[in-house]
Parts: C-alpha cells; sequence; structure tokens
C-alpha cells in the first residue's frame, strides 16, 4: 500500500495579523457537511480502538482540507492528477480525497509532521463570476461523478446549485470506471460511518405539522441554537430534515437534541450514541416521540410562535407529523 498512502500534516494556524504560530491538534480529522463544505470533526472512538489508544501512529481521514499533502507522483498520474475541468480553487480537496479512498487509496494524518498555514480571512485572488458560481461549479462536478445517490443531500440543502452549468464530466466518469472504483455508499459504510450524510435513512424532506401545516426550520441558526418551525415553502434549504435510520432528526450536522423535560428542542453536533438525540417515529400515529423524555414533538407555543415544543404526549393533531421526501428540482 506504501505508493498508494497520500498523507497530510497538522495543519498548524499561522495568524494572518501578527503571525502567532498555534498547533494544530491531532484529535481531528477531515469530513464534510451536507453542502460539501470541508469541516474538521473530533477522531471517532473506532479511529482512536484501530490505533490502540497510540497517538503518534497516523490517522485514516476520511477526506483531507487540500493543498497540504504529499503523494507518489506516479500514483498520483494513475489516479488522475485533478480534475482539469474545475476552476480556480474550491471542492477539489474533497474530489481527491473521494477518489483515492473509492479507488483504492488511503488517506491519512500523520500526527508528527506539522506545517504552519496562514488563513486568510479573504480570499486575494478574484472568481469571475463570483466565489459561489464557482466552487458551486466544483461541488457539482465532484458530486456528479463520485457521490451517486446521496449527492442528493447536496443538491437539496443548496437548491441553487442545480441550476449551475458543470461541464463535461465523461472523461471522470471514465477514470472512475477504467479505476473500477468503489460505490460512495461502501466508502460511507467502510471510510466515514460517522459521516454527516447518513448512510440509511427513513426520508429526507420536509417534516410537517398535521395542525398547523408549518413545517420544522433550521432558520439558518448555529449549533447550541432552538430549532424553529416556519411555513412551508417547499424549496428545501433551511426546511430539510433527514429522520435517519439510527432514529436521529438530523438538518445537515445538527441533530435535533432534548435534554430536559419539556425542552427547549436544540440542534447539537449530531454524536451519533443516541441518548438526548434518538426519536421513535411512528407512520401510523405520526408522533416523533423523544424517547429518553417520553414526550413527543408538539407545534409552537403562544409564548414562543417560531419554536416547536415538546410536552407529553396526548395524541392531539398537534403532536402528529408529516415526514416527506423531496423531490428535487429538476437537474439538467
Amino acid at each position: 500500500m506504501a505508493g498508494r498512502t497520500v498523507v497530510c500534516p497538522i495543519i498548524d494556524v499561522i495568524s494572518d495579523d501578527t503571525f502567532e504560530y498555534m498547533a494544530g491538534s491531532d484529535m481531528t480529522y477531515g469530513g464534510f457537511n451536507w453542502k460539501l463544505n470541508f469541516r474538521w470533526y473530533p477522531v471517532p472512538q473506532r479511529e482512536m480502538d484501530r490505533r490502540k489508544g497510540d497517538r503518534t501512529l497516523p490517522v485514516r481521514t476520511p477526506t483531507m482540507a487540500g493543498g497540504l499533502f504529499s503523494i507518489d507522483r506516479d500514483y498520483f498520474q494513475e489516479i488522475g492528477t485533478y480534475d482539469a475541468g474545475m476552476d480556480i480553487w474550491g471542492g477539489e480537496n474533497l474530489e481527491i480525497s473521494f477518489r483515492i479512498w473509492q479507488c483504492g487509496g488511503t488517506l491519512e494524518i500523520v500526527t508528527c509532521s506539522h506545517v504552519g498555514h496562514v488563513f486568510r480571512k479573504a480570499t486575494p485572488y478574484t472568481f469571475p463570476g463570483g466565489t459561489g458560481q464557482i466552487i458551486n461549479k466544483n461541488n457539482r462536478r465532484l458530486a456528479e461523478v463520485w457521490m451517486d445517490e446521496f449527492k442528493n443531500f447536496f443538491y437539496i440543502i443548496s437548491p441553487g446549485v442545480t441550476k449551475v452549468d458543470y461541464g463535461d464530466i465523461s472523461s471522470r466518469l471514465g477514470l472512475r470506471h477504467k479505476l473500477h472504483c468503489k460505490p460512495f455508499s461502501w466508502y460511507l459504510e467502510n471510510i466515514y460511518p460517522d459521516s454527516q450524510i447518513p448512510r440509511h435513512y427513513f426520508s429526507l424532506g420536509e417534516i410537517r405539522n398535521v395542525e398547523t401545516n408549518q413545517c420544522l426550520d433550521n432558520m439558518a441558526r448555529k449549533e447550541n441554537e432552538k430549532v424553529g418551525i416556519f411555513n412551508c415553502h417547499g424549496m428545501g434549504g433551511n426546511q430539510v430534515f433527514s429522520y435517519t435510520a439510527n432514529k436521529e432528526i438530523r438538518t445537515d450536522d445538527l441533530c435535533l437534541d432534548v435534554s430536559k423535560l419539556n425542552g427547549p428542542v436544540t440542534m447539537l453536533k449530531c454524536h451519533h450514541l443516541k441518548g438526548n438525540q434518538l426519536w421513535e417515529y411512528d407512520p401510523v400515529k405520526l408522533t416523533l416521540q423523544h424517547v429518553n423524555s417520553n414526550q413527543c414533538l408538539d407545534k409552537a407555543t403562544e409564548e414562543d410562535s417560531q419554536v416547536p415544543s415538546i410536552r407529553d404526549c396526548n395524541g392531539s393533531r398537534s403532536q402528529q407529523w408529516l415526514l416527506r421526501n423531496v423531490t428535487l428540482p429538476e437537474i439538467f
């Protein structure tokens, strides 16, 4: 495997104001969210166990941050270098990460190697048509070539991207075929089982209250904030939730969490340990029961009209929810 192992350092942060040097952590590795943004997440227990607790051993990472990696030159050529159809910046790090793993390579962070990087607050170069346009094009290319049906998570949460022209991908699809690369489901199951994209799920779309006809909405809020409820708009985006096979209610990399009786219902990083993030959906009664508190998700109260409540289950229509799969806008 030596020639097929691609290695990255721990990336230390150099302040772009003061050049202060801050050491990076060996306890995080590379992942990504539904919007295909690269993110650092805690190294999971299974990876600690694989290394038998030895933190000097390399960490197998699902994705790389990009720009800082070492690869055998012949292997780089063999797996197709970079996608020349991508433009300027963005998405190339996930694309090469998926390609390395799906096509038989290994991607590791060497914890004894540190490289400092000046992270700038703003990009120093211009993007014709705007940053979003370029990154959306690049992300569409990687989604279409490597992600199979799981690209729908990206398209549903970022509905605007489906209108972006992403060029000709036939040579990249040919490369995937030639290298006998594995499907994205294999990658999620074997390389990134704690991915923010659930491998198995019951629904992906809106969660609509039967009585009020309103939908759960993350309101573009951040971690540790309350989930919202708002008039359903059917456009995906902030109203996309997935009820997963692990019985979580996810919106991107956040899960609905209740830590005390009568709530509130907050959005916390999904921890995959069930606990306060375990919900039981009854497709006959249409209830979403929070298992730990034994209470049911309910409509908003008069005191706070923009957040759902959690109350003792009583069989009322305000505790009934329809989990609908979003139909994607036409993708050309």
